[in-house]
């Protein structure tokens, strides 16, 4: 599948990109367990990523993110779906490409904002001006993003189209 060195695929990108749903059928269709990282972080402190961000803040949820990426990192044949700020800490960066290949999905500001636009469930996203809150977290994280092994845009993509071209990349 991904070779002895490159374990796990790690997906990476912003909100709305389609980290999850990407993940879970490339996951089905490399005969990998499918992990959401921050589902997992959810059921292990009994609440929700925006609880942990209004009562613990973003840096408590960051060291969780980043406890929950060396242990993601341990494991094999998994296909994760990180948080979309995950990548942004060096560390966990390292351990990623030590421990899989990173893919880095995109997608332009338009697009974020339609798939995001009925949830109301995104921390960094709960201010007035969503669109600026955009531009300026897309703008901070975007030479992050660029460090993954491959980037793909998912702006004009559906969901199979995105799977299929990374089926290709990865076999």
């Amino acid at each position: 599948m991904l070779g002895e060195e490159k374990r796990n695929v790690f997906l990476c990108g912003f909100m709305a990109t389609g980290k999850s749903s990407v993940g879970k059928r490339l996951a089905a269709a490399l005969n990998c367990e499918f992990l959401d990282m921050d589902a997992l972080i959810e059921a292990e402190a009994g609440t929700t990523i925006s609880e942990i961000f209004s009562s613990q803040g973003e840096p408590a949820f960051r060291a969780m993110e980043s406890l929950m990426v060396d242990r993601l990192a341990e494991r094999s044949g998994c296909v994760v779906a990180t948080g979309g700020g995950a990548i942004v800490n060096p560390h966990n960066l390292e351990q990623m490409k030590r421990n899989g290949v990173v893919i880095t999905l995109t997608a332009d500001i338009p697009t974020i904002l339609r798939r995001s636009a009925k949830e109301n469930t995104r921390p960094l996203l709960q201010t007035e001006d969503r669109l600026e809150r955009i531009r300026s977290l897309m703008a901070q994280r975007a030479p992050f993003y660029a460090l993954a092994d491959f980037v793909l845009d998912t702006s004009s993509l559906n969901i199979d189209e995105v799977v299929a071209i990374l089926l290709d990349r990865l076999t």
